[in-house]
């Protein structure tokens, strides 16, 4: 049975447009059924819209994070979602979503986790403190959502070199296409039952990911 995801925006979206592209062409045995904004002026609600997914805008509103991340919950149980996946969501989800979809829930991050995370580092302030640091190596992470904030057991990364000239447009261009193969590889595995979690670490199951998953993207 395909699992059902949710994909929560809170942009342009192009991350959601890459899943429901593989999941249409049956590289990710899921369906994109539901698309939740924080934003309602996102243009990932036209991508959803394109579809024909349905997609629902929860404004924060001034709720505590609990009750914002409760409303949410309401809307994925009744539409009975197996995952989770946040596609550029720019609010943290607390409280008893957390326990209900334990490693069920993937977040996408712009650079190499433990490094330029954690709160208030998201979109161009990540790709700006990487380059104003002088490191030479960013990238992507793919990992499991738990009760802290970019903190959760790692699925997947990847390294993007940083150069001299790189400004934040041209070193967020370079990462975002890491983005779009590494976030639907992760969504994959999750798909074919392929990641056990221990602990902090991810195993990925049923031979090595390179081998099965980069071939088929």
């Amino acid at each position: 049975m395909p699992k059902r995801i949710a994909v929560l925006v809170s942009g342009n979206g192009s991350n959601l447009e890459r899943l429901i592209e593989l999941s249409v062409s049956g590289f990710i045995d899921g369906e994109i059924s539901l698309v939740i904004s924080s934003n309602e002026k996102a243009f990932a609600l036209e991508r959803a819209k394109r579809h024909s997914i349905p997609s629902h805008v929860v404004h924060y509103g001034g709720r505590s994070g609990g009750d914002y991340s409760d409303a949410i919950l309401q809307i994925v149980e009744d539409c009975r979602i197996d995952l989770i996946v946040l596609a550029g969501f720019l609010k943290i989800l607390s409280g008893n979503i957390i326990e209900r979809f334990r490693n069920r829930i993937i977040n996408l991050h712009p650079s190499l986790i433990p490094s330029f995370c954690g709160k208030g580092m998201y979109g161009e302030k990540v790709h700006r403190a990487v380059i104003e640091s002088g490191v030479r190596i960013t990238g992507a992470t793919v990992h499991f959502v738990d009760g802290g904030t970019d903190t959760g057991p790692i699925i997947l990364q990847e390294s993007v070199p940083v150069f001299c000239d790189d400004s934040v447009e041209s070193l967020s261009g370079r990462v975002a296409q890491v983005e779009h193969r590494l976030l639907p590889k992760a969504v994959s595995l999750f798909c074919e039952n392929r990641l056990t979690v221990m602990g902090k670490r991810v195993l990925i199951t049923g031979g090595f990911y390179e081998d099965s998953v980069v071939e088929r993207l």
